[in-house]
This record gives C-alpha cells, sequence and structure tokens, in this order.
C-alpha cells in the first residue's frame, strides 16, 4: 500500500537538516516584551493594563474582544511601559502592550485543576478559550471556535497535522521528539469532547524517529492512530491533509468540519494540554530560527513578545547581511522588513538568508508550458488565474475557481518564467473573499 497523499505538489530542497538535529533550547529575554492584540483571527483582544502597572508571568493582560478573539498573557513580570502601536513581524502597525521585563519571572499562582474525566465539555471549552489557544501553525483561529461545530456528533476525525511541510521549519519535529507525551495528552483532551471521533495524526514518511515514537505512545490509546504521510509539499495544507487522511474532499465554501474533521496542530495541541491538563495560559512556543545566513541554527522555547533581535543573537547572528528575512517558512510565509518585531503565537520561525532569489529572478511572459497546473493541489490554472487577477477581472476570476487557491506557492516555485503567480492570485483571492462577504 503506497503512502498517503494527494494530487499535485512539489518537492523543494528542505533545507531541514540545518536545524532538526539541533535540541530545543530555552531562551529568555533581556530586553523589553512586545504584545500584539491581534495575534489570532477574529476581532483584537482589549487591553485590561495601562502604562504604569505592575504585571506577573502568566497575568491576563488583554481579554478576548469577542467570540472569535483570543486573550493575551503576559510571559514576564515587569512593568507595563506603553500601549502603543509597533510592528509585527509582517509589517504592520498594529496596537500592543509594552513590558519592561524585570528579570524575575514572578509567576502569578494558577488556580487548581480538576482530572480530565471530571471535567464537563463545556469546562474543557472554556479552559482553552481562557487560556488563549489559537491555531499556531500559522493560522491563528481561535482553538475554541473551531473545537465549537454546529454538529459535534458527525466530527469523526481529530487530526493532528504533523506534517510539517514547509522547507527549514522543525519547530514541530522537536516537539514530536521532545514532548511526545504532552502531544498526545492534548490529543486525549480533544477526544474527550467527540465521543465519535478517531485521532489521527498524520506524519510525513521523513519523519519515521516521529512516527515510531508516537506509535509507542499511543499503542495503549485504542482512539488513536499514527498514519505516515508522503513527503511533499504541501502535504500540511489542510484540505490536502484531510483528503489524504480520510479522502474526503472540501473546497472554499466548507469547513474540516463539513467532512466531519477537525485539524489542530502539534504546537496547538501541546498548548491544549498545557491549558486543560497544567492549567495555564499559553505564554511560549518553539521557534526555528534557520538559513544559510544563521550561524548557528537552531530550535528555541520562546516566551511570546519576545524580539526577533534576540532569536537571531541566541543563534549566533548573521554570517553576514542578509538579503532576505522571512518569519515563517519560504513558501508561505512573510518577508520581514525588520528584525524589531515581536514573536507571536503564530511565528513558528525565522529563517534567513545571503540572497534574495527571487528579487534575483525577474519575471517574463508565460510560455503556456503547464507545469503549475501539473503541480496545483486544488486542480486550478495558476497561470490563468494570475492573467485575470492582474486585469483586477474578479468576476472571472472567480468563475474560473480562484477562490479555491490555497496559496501554497507550488505554482510560482515551478514556473519557468518566474511569474509571481501565487503573489497574484493571491491579492486577488482577499479582494474576492472581501466582497464576498459583504455581499
Amino acid at each position: 500500500m503506497g503512502l498517503l497523499t494527494f494530487k499535485g505538489g512539489i518537492h523543494p530542497n528542505d533545507g531541514k537538516s540545518l536545524a532538526k538535529d539541533q535540541p530545543i533550547t530555552e531562551l529568555l529575554p533581556s530586553g523589553d516584551l512586545v504584545y500584539p492584540l491581534s495575534q489570532h483571527i477574529g476581532a483584537p483582544a482589549a487591553a485590561l493594563v495601562k502604562k504604569g502597572d505592575t504585571v506577573l508571568k502568566g497575568q491576563k493582560i488583554a481579554e478576548a474582544g469577542g467570540f472569535v478573539s483570543a486573550p493575551v498573557y503576559a510571559s514576564v513580570s515587569g512593568t507595563v511601559k506603553a500601549v502603543e502601536k509597533r510592528l509585527n513581524p509582517t509589517g504592520s502597525s498594529v496596537d500592543c502592550i509594552v513590558i519592561e521585563n524585570d528579570g524575575e519571572y514572578k509567576e502569578v499562582e494558577y488556580a487548581p485543576v480538576k482530572p480530565l474525566t471530571e471535567l464537563s465539555k463545556e469546562e474543557i471549552l472554556n479552559m482553552i478559550a481562557d487560556a488563549g489557544i489559537v491555531g499556531m501553525g500559522g493560522a491563528g483561529f481561535p482553538t475554541r471556535v473551531k473545537l465549537s461545530p454546529k454538529e459535534p456528533e458527525k466530527i469523526e476525525y481529530i487530526i493532528a497535522n504533523c506534517a510539517e511541510c514547509e522547507p527549514y521549519i522543525t519547530a514541530d519535529y522537536r516537539r514530536m521528539l521532545e514532548n511526545t507525551e504532552d502531544l498526545v495528552s492534548g490529543m486525549r483532551v480533544v477526544l474527550s469532547m467527540f465521543p465519535n471521533a478517531k485521532g489521527v495524526f498524520g506524519v510525513e514518511d521523513n519523519k519515521k524517529d516521529c512516527i515510531e515514537k508516537l506509535k509507542a505512545a499511543t499503542k495503549d490509546e485504542p482512539r488513536m492512530e499514527v498514519k505516515a504521510l508522503q513527503t511533499k509539499y504541501p502535504q500540511g495544507a489542510e484540505r490536502q491533509l484531510i483528503y489524504a487522511l480520510t479522502k474526503r474532499a472540501i473546497n472554499s465554501t466548507m469547513l474540516p468540519a463539513d467532512a466531519g474533521c477537525i485539524v489542530d496542530n502539534v504546537e496547538t495541541l501541546i498548548g491544549i494540554h498545557n491549558a486543560v491538563i497544567g492549567g495555564r495560559p499559553l505564554t511560549e512556543r518553539i521557534v526555528t530560527v534557520s538559513g544559510d545566513d544563521v550561524q548557528k541554527p537552531g530550535n528555541f522555547k520562546v516566551l511570546l513578545g519576545t524580539n526577533h533581535r534576540e532569536l537571531i543573537e541566541a543563534a549566533g547572528g548573521f554570517v553576514q547581511e542578509p538579503q532576505k528575512l522571512i518569519s515563517g517558512g519560504p513558501m508561505m510565509g512573510f518577508a520581514m522588513i525588520t528584525l524589531d518585531a515581536p514573536v507571536t503565537k503564530t511565528s513558528s520561525a525565522i529563517l534567513a538568508f545571503k540572497e534574495d532569489i527571487v528579487a534575483k529572478s525577474p519575471a517574463s511572459a508565460c510560455i503556456n508550458c503547464g507545469r503549475c497546473v501539473e503541480v496545483c493541489p486544488s486542480r486550478i490554472i495558476p497561470s490563468r488565474l494570475a492573467d485575470y487577477a492582474e486585469r483586477f477581472d474578479e468576476e472571472t476570476f472567480t468563475a474560473q475557481n480562484g477562490l479555491e487557491c490555497v496559496e501554497c506557492g507550488s505554482c510560482s516555485y515551478v514556473c519557468p518564467a518566474k511569474r509571481p503567480l501565487k503573489q497574484s492570485i493571491g491579492s486577488m483571492r482577499k479582494i474576492a473573499l472581501a466582497n464576498k462577504k459583504k455581499k
């Protein structure tokens, strides 16, 4: 039987050898901590503190601004310096709480937690919401909302996205190896709310050591199984992962729950474990620091709000002045305009490269080779959709299934004309979705 996968996809140089064998190292920040009030999809959080206030680690400093929102917690003890606009990793100026770190890490007293078997579904959901857990693979969707489908009895699969198919990123890989039990515990928590569901860990087959560890950790868990996926990008994209594991297809008008599935990232499931079993809010995450311009690539346990400059320093600094900085992976991440931006809940990696290959590859005319069509996991025609986007022809773009694009960038990667297909399609897709929402 072949490995589980989907149609299309690519095999870029994964670059994971730079950091995969580096154990997780704890990084304690020395500078100010900056907490954006919006680190998630939905309404921004509302600040609960003001300039001059003294805070403790684990103290709630911003409350959820609505049902689709998430609170923010201090990751250090110290004094609030300001509530003001600062840059986030994508370069946007957003409202942030700035805390001067006193270096003492004095922590709040957490309320005792009950055993999982004594918790009701509503209590578990409230604990996840109160802890500020969101999708930490990059999307940032509030987890409490994801775990509250309209028809919970129809959920048949809780899928742990253990693919980590983005090149260079190895944070989830290290989590699976070093925090296996916490990951399984997070899955156990979610399964307790969905009695008709099975838990599936979908792991690419280039992580055989993770597959073995997870199988050993779940051998006495009758509702859990580990499945090997073909190593291919974008194997970890939600739609592609669901299809690979269940052969159920969803489109842009559907949610995973419509196919009986809920998908959570490795870091998210560990956050659920920490919240429900440990009674602790979300104040940290694992971040990969890598790329050919980093002296000592590695994986770091980072307190949220830490400046990216401190991350680079912890990895030995740059080899030379980088031409390209990326927050996240090289396929779906964002180019960074400054290191002076904080680590947020969705910060999986910072990558530094000696050369900006994209800038040195000017686009030329399409040669109608069809390579973008062959690799597209959504089975659409990227070259044509990019043409419609560049002409601002939203009607034709939508009619030709432009909204089905998952913005994985596979088309741009293989295009011999070096056309920025993903960027063009993605921009028009955002416009079309916004206009559709207005209607």
